[in-house]
């Protein structure tokens, strides 16, 4: 073999190539209430009795998180 030839080692159990300008697929996952609190409080952010009245009627009444949303922006509406 001459100094300019490469020899490929390659492992069926290596990961793929990736491809060119394959977008890679972000993973998502949702935390609970109690450790977003928990991430939140290090940074200094607490709930208030209000906001935490608030998170546990819409969790009685099945809210949607679109529907949670909404009931979050009303409260702080300006009149």
């Amino acid at each position: 073999m001459d100094a300019g030839e490469h020899k490929a080692c390659y492992d069926c159990r290596m990961s793929k190539p990736k491809q060119p300008g394959a977008k890679a697929k972000k993973k998502a996952f949702v935390i609970g209430r109690a450790s977003f609190g928990k991430i939140s409080a290090v940074e200094g952010i607490r709930l208030t009795p209000a906001m935490k009245k608030r998170a546990a009627q819409a969790e009685r009444e099945g809210l949607s998180p679109e529907e949670y949303r909404r009931t979050i922006v009303r409260s702080y509406r300006k009149a």
